[in-house]
Order: C-alpha cells, then sequence, then structure tokens
C-alpha cells in the first residue's frame, strides 16, 4: 500500500448529492463496489452494510456502495431496502477504472466485463490503507468493520 493520497473523482450520488472523494478527508471511509443492483449476492451485500452501518457511524467511518447503475435504479434499490448510505453511479466507470474492478466474467457460460466485488478502505488522509478484491458477501461487511475498528480513535 502507498501512503500518497488517493486520486479525486465525483460521482453522481442518491439523494440528489454529488459525491467527492476530497471532501470525505477527516473521516475514514469504505467504498465498495459492486456488479449490479436488486441481484441476490448485492442485494444481501448491501443489506449487511446497513445493518452494521451505526457502528460503521460509531467509528467515524462513511460508508459508500458503487455500481455502473443508474441513479434511478439506486434510488429504488436505496428505497427498496432502507439504505441509510449513499450509492454511487459509475456509468462512465470512472472510479472502476481508478480502482482497477472491471475485469472479464463468465456469467451463464459467456464473458462479459463487470464489476469485480471490492471494498476498499481509507483512512482519514484518504490513503488506501486495506483492499479486499473478488469479494465472497458471507460476513464480508463483518470483516471490514472489523478492521475499521482497528483504525479508530480509542
Amino acid at each position: 500500500m502507498t501512503t500518497a493520497p488517493f486520486p479525486d473523482f465525483t460521482l453522481p450520488a442518491t439523494g440528489q448529492q454529488t459525491f467527492q472523494f476530497q471532501a470525505l478527508r477527516n473521516k475514514l471511509l469504505v467504498v465498495y463496489f459492486y456488479p449490479k443492483d436488486n441481484t441476490p449476492g448485492c442485494t444481501t451485500e448491501a443489506q449487511n452494510f446497513r445493518d452494521l452501518y451505526a457502528q460503521f457511524q460509531a467509528a467515524d467511518c462513511e460508508v459508500v456502495g458503487i455500481s455502473r447503475d443508474s441513479l434511478k435504479s439506486h434510488e429504488n434499490f436505496k428505497a427498496k431496502f432502507d439504505l441509510p448510505f449513499a450509492l454511487l453511479s459509475d456509468s462512465e466507470e470512472i472510479a472502476c477504472h481508478l480502482f482497477d474492478v472491471i475485469k472479464q466474467k463468465m456469467m451463464y457460460g459467456k464473458q462479459v466485463r463487470g464489476i469485480e466485488r471490492s471494498t476498499f478502505v481509507f483512512d482519514r488522509n484518504g490513503v488506501l490503507c486495506q483492499a479486499w478484491r473478488g469479494v465472497k458477501v458471507a460476513d464480508h461487511a463483518q470483516q471490514v468493520l472489523a478492521f475499521v475498528q482497528t483504525l479508530a480513535p480509542r
């Protein structure tokens, strides 16, 4: 891992907001990438982060989810599952390329380009301090929380 701050990026977010990476300095930040709204694994992952969100907040940490879905899709997904954190729309793959999460995957026997489920934790200076790639959903949000709690002030 490097000690240099991660490059700034800006994406449209749910709630008619704009997410700017640099604006969240001075907080810990979890950025998780997921393939698609309203699919089984992505729904479970979002619900797991939702259920632990108060504990992330207690650790002075913000959580955001990113996929290539539209803001309209994100708004519906967020409302349907009562998600307390922002979902960011990366339809132009700006953040996807910065984080190198676009991969060739097999889906129903066909090669497709898609997001590799990945999670990144940043410190209060915007420096990447942990990355998980090729994430399996089970217990993942809990693992991320446990790591974040090691960074939280005592």
